[in-house]
């Protein structure tokens, strides 16, 4: 008889478990933009707002005038290098480290229906890459570090001249020499590494890279935004628009701003529940939490019809202390459950 009980509660935990798992995947898809769009971005209001300054602060920093720092004759050995393209351009930069981003967000969203973690990864995305703008530009303002073209941004017609303490004194395109005076560090590469590097942390939650199941191909998919960004950062070398150390400062400036920002609106890739924004389970338990009253009593009065079959068929069978035993177990155990829900 104790034995049957004890199956009888053990099947009304796994109803009660799988009640859950169901009630999960149906939450899944009612966060929507058409739902909770509206509040959630009333919510982040001022988010937005600190996104709007700190564009305005970028926009700022590059009409600004750079430090010109000194340069010596001594010192053109390392800047004479010839003046090059961009081979990534200015403008493709926004494309690939913000909008092709985006379009993974979207595409997610599509699939999952989830609000949060849209609004949340463009948020935390535009962070990432507007912190590290502000903090590249203002650093390269600050610094002043001539680039290894310098040289013929001040002297395009290859014949310098110098003052009598031996400093430069450009006859250039004024463009040019302001932006031969923004070396260190590599906006493209601060750039590109805070917005794939974003982009990498994404996934790395999604496909549950660190999931200990040993599925190396997930790390492929994770490490090719790293990738993209780092060919990015050599390509700044190669058309000597900047030092080496310029594209390594960049790089790991941009990738430090988006680690914050990542975490800042989602658990480490490492955790179990990597895949979602904290918003989602915030709201999940909330909602959880309303319904909790009402789930139990449903699922405490299945087991409680079951337990009434059970010892009907045991009083019909002639064993009436069995059945009242069993009634007596069956009040016990339903107070302890009703008491441990509360």
């Amino acid at each position: 008889m104790a034995w049957r009980n004890l199956g009888s509660l053990c099947s009304f935990w796994n109803f009660r478990s799988v009640f859950q798992s169901r009630t999960t995947e149906i939450e899944l898809g009612t966060h929507t933009i058409k739902s909770h769009g509206a509040a959630l971005a009333k919510n982040h209001m001022h988010d937005w707002l600190i996104l709007l300054l700190l564009a305005v602060i970028e926009v700022i920093l590059f009409i600004i005038q750079p430090f010109h720092r000194f340069v010596g004759k001594d010192m053109m050995t390392d800047l004479r290098y010839p003046m090059k393209g961009n081979t990534v351009p200015v403008w493709a930069v926004p494309m690939y480290a913000v909008l092709l981003p985006i379009a993974v967000f979207v595409l997610f969203y599509a699939r999952r229906k989830d609000v949060y973690d849209l609004h949340h990864s463009t948020l935390g995305l535009l962070f990432a890459v507007l912190i590290t703008g502000v903090v590249t530009d203002a650093i390269k303002n600050a610094v002043g570090r001539p680039r290894p073209d310098f040289f013929w941004r001040c002297f395009p017609d290859g014949k310098d001249v110098y003052d009598k303490w031996g400093g430069v004194l450009c006859h250039g395109e004024d463009s040019d020499i302001k932006e031969g005076h923004k070396s260190f560090p590599s906006g493209h590469a601060s750039w590109s590494f805070a917005g794939l590097g974003f982009l990498s942390l994404y996934l790395c939650g999604k496909i549950k890279a660190f999931d200990r199941k040993g599925h190396v191909a997930k790390l492929c998919i994770v490490f090719l935004p790293l990738l993209a960004a780092s060919l990015v950062g050599i390509s700044r070398v190669d058309d000597y628009w900047h030092h080496w150390q310029d594209v390594f400062a960049g790089g790991l400036l941009g990738l430090v701003v988006a680690a914050f920002c990542y975490r800042q609106f989602f658990p480490s890739p490492f955790n179990d529940e990597g895949w979602g924004p904290y918003a989602y389970f915030k709201a999940l338990e909330e909602t959880r939490s309303n319904t909790h009253a009402a789930s139990p009593v449903n699922a405490l009065s299945v087991q409680v019809m079951g337990a009434q079959n059970v010892n009907e068929r045991r009083g019909q069978n002639g064993d009436p202390f069995a059945a009242v035993s069993a009634d007596r177990y069956t009040s016990i155990r339903l107070d302890e459950i009703v008491s441990g829900e509360k």
